[in-house]
């Protein structure tokens, strides 16, 4: 009875460990999905904050150009109201123009009212345009005319008697509708919620059922909830009552980015797999431990003292070392079966006790080679940061020293993470040259030409060579070819290979299209810093022709040099840096 709880108590305990795993992986799985759901949560809303406000700023840009235009600005409501037909249908999201007297009478519209029809005086878009004398957004209203709820847009007309009074607005009136349908695409999770609502908690756009809350107030507590945790992400109930992750964004002053935009995301549907896969996880792990009992009740019902003290002096033996010692144990009985079983895991570790042994000796030459590595990071390091140190040290000296310091670290740290990302085992040569120009290349793919047969580089040619590659598209961004809209950079290189097998790098970097080229009064330090890399740093040489059709830079560089320098940013013509 005794050895049966034995074995009982050490099945419970062995289920301890993977309950404790199962509810870390279960804790660990929802705490990085609830990060990564809020941070959708925060990506979507800001995203459509960011779209309604170039929206606004666009319809800012119409109505300013509307008011500087002679049929708005004069007193003939005819011309007025043909002119502003040929606008409202060419302008998306806005379905009504109009212009308003300084004392708010309508002017003229595109709904054809007479003058003087009806007043805004009472709107505070027109209230606010006619105090600041520029742009105003209003409120959520129902339209005079349409019916309809909207959002104004209005800019004041200058004046022109000199009084110092605008002399009235242009208005336009945004379709929700339309702003609804154009935040349907913005690419939010099915099940997502989406809240626009204007600086008084009236709702501009919902997702879903739109129509069904377009210009209703939202609840006060919701809006509270809302104006609180405005650029934060946090639990919150929605309008239909229901949990969501809700992530609250806005924008500046001024343009339709300033409404309230609030995202939504179901927890249920964020943690339903984890859920599933927690739920299995438990059902798995409760029929393993019935299993798990049961075989050790029986099994404890079998075992006697004689065959679990050979099998201990056994275990005592192998513990020793005396792999040779075998139980004795044989038959069909499951002692028999057992016993077999030891005796043949001993056979098999003593078999296997060389290879442990060598397995042991490879993993202390791979120690070894790991120290090996990690003197080699050390060194790597102390060359970047004397790196680092020369070019700050020659940024002191610069006109531009801000921006160009900034442009070399920033380069060096590019060069470091294209390295990291093969231990440190080099990169390729198109790698560094597309790692350089990614900047300009990603937009103007086509004013760029990369020609030759790729091949790998050592971690100090790529460190000189994109360093290099950097100052001449610098060079070119400010005054070569990428400085207009229609100069172009093409790149070239080949790798020769001479009589006694010795290989050398030639590149060729020519530019074309870009403003006429002189020759430099002074030789600056980015030239330097081409010129010392390849020299001083590769050993090889460079040669710069300031034709007026375009700078062409040539490179010619061994590939089986040594590593000899520690840095070339610095280092004194005619002396190389030898390497600590």
């Amino acid at each position: 009875m005794s050895l049966t709880k034995r074995i009982v108590g050490l099945v419970v305990l062995a289920l301890i460990p993977a309950l404790a795993v199962q509810g870390y992986n279960v804790y660990a799985l929802r705490a990085a999905r609830a990060e990564a759901v809020r941070n959708e949560a925060m990506r979507g809303a800001r995203a459509v904050a960011a779209d309604l406000g170039q929206f606004g700023r666009g319809a800012r840009q119409i109505l300013g150009i509307l008011a500087g235009i002679s049929e708005i600005r004069g007193k003939d409501a005819r011309a007025c109201t043909a002119y502003l037909a040929t606008v409202v249908g060419k302008v998306p999201g806005s379905f009504f123009f109009g212009v308003a007297e300084p004392d708010g009478r309508i002017r003229c519209n595109t709904m054809g009212s007479p003058v003087g029809a009806y007043t805004v005086a009472d709107r505070s878009y027109f209230q606010e345009a006619m105090r600041t004398g520029g742009f105003a957004i209003g409120e959520v209203v129902s339209g005079r005319v349409t019916g309809r709820p909207t959002i104004q847009f209005a800019q004041a007309i200058a004046d022109e008697d000199g009084d110092g009074r605008p002399d009235g607005i242009v208005i336009t009136s945004i379709d929700l509708s339309y702003l609804a349908a154009r935040q349907s695409d913005a690419g939010l999770p099915p099940d997502a919620a989406l809240t626009v609502a204007d600086r008084q908690g009236t709702i501009l756009v919902r997702l879903p059922d739109h129509e069904a809350w377009a210009g209703r107030p939202l609840p006060p507590t919701v809006w509270k909830a809302l104006t609180d945790h405005r650029g934060r992400v946090a639990d919150l109930t929605g309008l239909r009552g229901n949990p969501r992750i809700t992530a609250v964004a806005g924008g500046s002053p001024g343009d339709l980015d300033t409404m309230t935009v609030a995202v939504g995301l179901l927890p249920a549907t964020a943690f339903a797999d984890i859920d599933a896969a927690t739920h299995r996880g438990i059902v798995l792990i409760g029929l393993g431990a019935i299993l798990a009992i049961g075989a050790a009740l029986l099994a404890g019902r079998a075992f006697i003292r004689r065959p679990v003290q050979r099998l201990l002096g056994a275990a005592g033996a192998w513990r020793a070392g005396e792999l040779e010692t075998r139980t004795g144990l044989s038959g069909h009985g499951e002692f028999g079966q057992l016993g077999e079983a030891f005796d043949a895991m001993a056979a098999s570790l003593q078999r296997h006790q060389g290879e442990l042994r060598e397995e042991v000796a490879r993993s202390r030459v791979l120690q070894e080679r790991q120290t090996m590595m990690l003197h080699e990071l050390n060194h790597r390091v102390r060359n970047t940061l004397t790196t680092v140190q020369s070019l700050a040290r020659q940024a002191r000296r610069d006109e531009d020293r801000g921006e160009r310091l900034e442009g070399r670290i920033l380069s060096l740290s590019k060069t470091h993470d294209l390295l990291s990302r093969d231990d440190w085992e080099g990169a390729s040569l198109r790698t560094v040259l597309e790692n350089e120009l990614s900047p300009f290349r990603d937009q103007e793919a086509h004013r760029f030409g990369l020609e030759g047969t790729d091949i790998d580089l050592p971690p100090r040619y790529v460190l000189a060579l994109g360093m290099t590659v950097h100052e001449l598209t610098t060079n070119a961004a400010k005054y070569g070819a990428l400085s207009n809209e229609t100069g172009r950079i093409d790149v070239a290189w080949t790798v020769v290979v001479g009589e006694s097998g010795a290989r050398r790098l030639t590149l060729d970097w020519r530019e074309s299209g870009g403003p006429p080229v002189r020759d430099p009064v002074r030789r600056g330090f980015g030239t330097r810093l081409i010129t010392g890399g390849v020299g001083r740093e590769l050993g090889g040489k460079v040669s710069l022709a300031f034709a007026p059709e375009g700078l062409r830079c040539s490179l010619d560089v061994p590939l089986d040099e040594p590593d000899r320098f520690t840095s070339f940013a610095d280092a004194p013509e005619g002396r190389p840096v030898r390497r600590v």
